[in-house]
């Protein structure tokens, strides 16, 4: 089960001298305005609401509807923004096959012909999400991107996030993770999508995760890194990376290769990350609007 970790962050002297202001749920830095909440699972009105918008009735057993982060550029007005609805639209529109495997069929048949579910639908809830952008006007209105087609431009670059760079010792100013929605498969694995962020005095670092594992037959790995250097200059234009990197196995697979075949190995993704081939990966950067 995915998990939130507890962080105990600076005091607010310590943010004072580092040039931070400390705001309910988040911070004020450099230009950037940082906010994250974590809300409860769907009562049944808000699961209505879903499942209206989306026109499905297939939803993860715990989606957190209202929890969010935010991340928005007050000069450029660029807003970053991620939450479970968008994240499951663009499910809703990726509509990848259902994954064939034994522990479907067992959902599917069962021993009375009145109880047996028809998988039609991608009941591990895959989602190609990256994040929703938007561009916040002078006037307080905003140009969303709230099915998930981004608003601003981003150009395809050679440039990478220097995940080294970022390992090295620098005070967090803020740190927070999000589940964002969690299905456990019907106790036949797990598949969750969780964001979390880091600001250190040099940039703040992004991480939105979707994580599948089906016991015994498939894992799937879709990470979303953001990463944007602060600069020396408060009203110099952000530079922010993107890299989407997504991986996938089959158990045979890695069973073939040596690797155990036991489901208890690939608890952590973290940890088997490096295990999974790479079949899609790309970098971009953001253009600035002016």
């Amino acid at each position: 089960m995915a998990s939130a970790a507890a962080w105990e962050g600076p005091t607010a002297a310590e943010l004072k001298a580092a040039g931070v202001e400390a705001i309910p749920g988040g911070v004020r830095v450099k230009g950037w305005v940082i906010q994250s909440h974590k809300g409860p699972i769907l009562n049944a009105a808000s699961l209505q609401r879903f499942e209206d918008e989306l026109q499905t009735t297939h939803l993860p057993e715990m989606v957190f509807g209202e929890s969010f982060l935010s991340l928005e550029h007050t000069q450029t007005g660029i807003k970053f923004y991620f939450n479970a609805l968008d994240a499951l639209k663009a499910w809703k529109k990726e509509a990848l096959p259902p994954v064939e495997v034994p522990a479907a069929a067992k959902w599917k048949f069962r021993s009375k012909p009145s109880d047996q579910v028809i998988l039609d639908y991608d009941y591990t809830f895959t989602t190609p999400y990256c994040g929703s952008d938007a561009v916040v006007l002078n006037s307080g209105t905003t140009q969303a991107s709230l099915d998930g087609c981004s608003t601003l431009y981003w150009e395809d670059t050679d440039d990478r996030i220097d995940l080294v760079a970022l390992s090295a010792k620098e005070p967090i100013l803020f740190y927070d993770e999000v589940i964002l929605y969690e299905d456990e498969l019907a106790d036949n694995g797990i598949s969750f999508l969780t964001v979390r962020v880091r600001v250190m005095p040099t940039g703040w670092f992004l991480l939105l995760r979707f994580w599948l594992r089906v016991d015994g037959v498939l894992m799937r790995l879709r990470d979303t890194r953001l990463h944007c250097s602060f600069g020396n200059n408060d009203g110099a234009k952000p530079l922010v990376l993107r890299e989407c990197c997504w991986r996938e196995a089959t158990f045979a697979s890695l069973y073939a290769k040596g690797y155990p075949s036991d489901s208890a190995a690939y608890a952590d993704p973290n940890i088997i990350a490096q295990r999974l081939p790479i079949v899609m990966q790309k970098t971009q950067k953001l253009k600035i609007p002016n």
